[in-house]
């Protein structure tokens, strides 16, 4: 059984080397075509020209009556070329490859051409406000200046954009050869679906791809700001791990001795005596107070003030140990004995 299959699920263990498209010759005369084709279909809808003629006809054949069974799926179909689901997958596969490759560029590239998509197109639907074709008031008019935003097709450029940026990240020419195949042929599909339902007209449509190719092929002008945004972004994240690691790793500052209330005394004696005693006790929190009575307490206090005697060996005196007195003669040896009183003198 193979397991390398799964093994690209896992992250790498670094960031890879992948190279960014350049604005190389190619690119700018690709650019420069598709920008001419744009303005040329921006002119064709203002002077009424025979694409306007073609849109009426396109319309009045009602390709949905036409075909209706097709109606049923190309109703999901078309969900493809919507903002917000196509956003939300796309960003969901980007998200997790910008985790494995422990990078930020397809995040924020996607998040660039859609700020460039909803900006260029925005700015074109509501300046022309064109009316669509269910919403047309005069046959062979150009329904534009009304109050319309169908010009360029919203859904189009969105499918040319949101899936033309996996093509565009991808890592190997195989992977972008099989992923610009992919998006060009959902964006195609999506713009056909929505003149078959009759929400746009065929310029629209045509002028909706224009608008997403042009997106996709000014985005390697943008990658120096990516690459700024992605190194800002990282340096922030860097610092608040920074800091969160230096509060969990700093020692709690040792807490404040709270001081201890004393009753005050109302006068001499007793109540002084009782308020030194427990100010004591407070003093020395070891001491046998703690647990017994107070006068234990003030014993033991007493007996840490005496000074402590050495050990030493005991000497026994020789003589006799009453002190002499100076109003007393010395005792000698050859004196008569002292006479007991009471008793009869010798002769």
């Amino acid at each position: 059984m193979r397991t390398d299959i799964f093994a690209r699920l896992d992250r790498e263990p670094e960031p890879p080397k992948i190279e960014t498209p350049r604005m190389s010759r190619h690119r700018i005369a690709l650019f420069g075509g598709t920008l001419a084709f744009y303005v040329a279909i921006v002119v064709a809808v203002l002077v009424s020209s025979w694409l306007v003629a073609l849109d009426w006809k396109v319309m009045l054949f009602r390709p949905y009556q036409q075909w209706p069974g097709l109606h049923a799926f190309l109703d999901y179909y078309v969900v493809l070329g919507q903002r917000g689901p196509t956003a939300v997958m796309v960003a969901s596969w980007l998200g997790w490859r910008s985790w494995r490759q422990h990078t930020l560029r397809p995040l924020l590239t996607l998040g660039t051409s859609l700020l460039l998509l909803n900006v260029s197109v925005g700015a074109v639907k509501l300046g022309l406000g064109r009316l669509g074709p269910h919403y047309a008031t005069q046959i062979g008019s150009a329904e534009l200046f009304a109050g319309g935003d169908i010009f360029p097709s919203g859904h189009t450029a969105n499918a040319v954009v949101t899936w033309g940026i996996l093509a565009y990240l991808a890592t190997t020419p195989r992977a972008r050869r099989y992923l610009s195949a992919l998006s060009a042929f959902v964006s195609l599909g999506v713009g056909l679906t929505t003149v078959y339902i009759g929400t746009h007209w065929l310029s629209d449509v045509l002028l909706g791809w224009a608008a997403g190719l042009l997106i996709l092929l000014a985005l390697p002008w943008f990658e120096p700001l990516v690459t700024r945004a992605e190194v800002l972004i990282l340096s922030v994240r860097e610092q608040w791990r920074a800091r969160r690691r230096l509060r969990t790793s700093a020692p709690s500052a040792p807490a404040a001795p709270e001081p201890v209330l004393l009753p005050q005394a109302l006068g001499g004696g007793k109540g002084a005596e009782a308020a030194q005693e427990a100010a004591s006790m407070v003093a020395v929190p070891d001491s046998p107070a703690a647990a017994g009575h107070p006068g234990a307490g003030a014993r033991a206090r007493a007996h840490q003030t005496h000074p402590v005697r050495s050990e030493r060996t005991p000497v026994t005196p020789a003589g006799s140990r009453r002190p002499p007195h100076a109003d007393r003669a010395p005792r000698s040896g050859g004196s008569p004995a002292r006479p007991v009183t009471g008793g009869s003198v010798a002769p």
